[in-house]
């Protein structure tokens, strides 16, 4: 039986509604789904938005929309450009903790984030993953990377799937179900999709990506159904209850996301992480309550990633 649309996004944004909401640089929130949807997720205690852009523009907006933004922090700049450098360098400053992506064009801001001088890069390469409100499963699902990384080598694939495991672990799921995709269950050396597949699986048997489960190579269908697995007689606790979704490359993943979306009703947050804070990276087709869903995965991103620093620095302090 289907689940009404986003039920699980609802949970969500209930359950992050309660936290302590931490302050996030809305970057050149210059049109209205943008700025509507920065300002609905400060109301909703899910951030706490600092505008980064054009004052004039988005003060004529916010007249537009019927808007209260006279409480918000407004940090004005002259261009696009101006407003990534900006709110980057509000992060490095430690006075936001989360970036939101405007209306610029997202490799306008990506650039910023990855620059080697002034940026945000950490050992980690970013990558991008859609949080799926699929209304068929019990479930959300995470599809990476289908938004940064084109054509990812296996050591690229490795950072992507680590920061598919951090990201659920930092939803509550503390040993996610990880299926690297492709187009068939059997390792097949013409499909170089199913060789990075088993080097990916055998690498977390070594210890090279921990936190997660994986299987691969599993095609989409008994990646996510059980009886196609059954069916195929695939002997594997990941096999048909996949909580990760690794995509071959960014193609495969961009039409896998929207398909669902367009063609299964579901809904897509999407979140660039690996860079130093977590980026709510939205698209102009897509819902307030998507753009809701990803401020609040962007929260949770945020506050694991203060716990896990704590315990570090608990953990410091006990040896020392």
């Amino acid at each position: 039986m289907n689940q009404p649309r986003h039920k699980k996004y609802r949970a969500l944004i209930d359950y992050c509604s309660d936290l302590t909401a931490e302050p996030c640089a809305i970057v050149h929130p210059c049109n209205s789904s943008s700025l509507i949807g920065a300002v609905r997720a400060g109301e909703l205690n899910l951030i706490v938005p600092i505008l980064v852009g054009p004052r004039q523009r988005i003060e004529a907006l916010a007249r537009e929309a019927d808007l209260d933004i006279s409480q918000l922090q407004l940090i004005d700049t002259p261009h696009s450009h101006a407003s990534a450098a900006k709110a980057a360098e509000l992060v490095r400053e430690g006075q936001a903790r989360m970036l939101m992506k405007g209306s610029l064009h997202t490799n306008e801001l990506l650039e910023v984030v990855v620059s080697r001088d002034g940026g945000l890069r950490t050992e980690r390469r970013i990558s991008h993953c859609f949080v799926m409100d699929v209304p068929v499963l019990d479930r959300v699902v995470i599809i990476s990377d289908a938004a940064v990384n084109i054509f990812p080598t296996l050591a690229e694939k490795v950072d992507i799937v680590q920061n598919a495991i951090d990201l659920a672990h930092a939803l509550g799921n503390r040993e996610p179900l990880v299926a690297i995709l492709s187009a068939t269950e059997s390792v097949n050396p013409k499909i170089q999709s199913t060789l990075d597949a088993a080097a990916l699986c055998k690498m977390a048997d070594r210890g090279q990506i921990t936190g997660g489960l994986l299987d691969g190579p599993l095609a989409l269908d008994n990646a996510v159904n059980l009886n196609a697995a059954r069916i195929k007689e695939i002997d594997s606790p990941v096999a048909g209850r996949a909580d990760i979704l690794i995509a071959p490359d960014l193609e495969a993943g961009n039409m896998l996301a929207k398909s669902l979306s367009f063609m299964a009703d579901a809904d897509a947050a999407g979140i660039v992480v690996g860079a130093r804070v977590p980026i709510i990276l939205t698209s102009r087709a897509d819902s307030l309550e998507t753009r809701l869903a990803s401020s609040a995965i962007a929260a949770l991103v945020t506050r694991y990633r203060q716990l896990q620093l704590a315990k570090a620095v608990q953990g410091d302090s006990a040896r020392g």
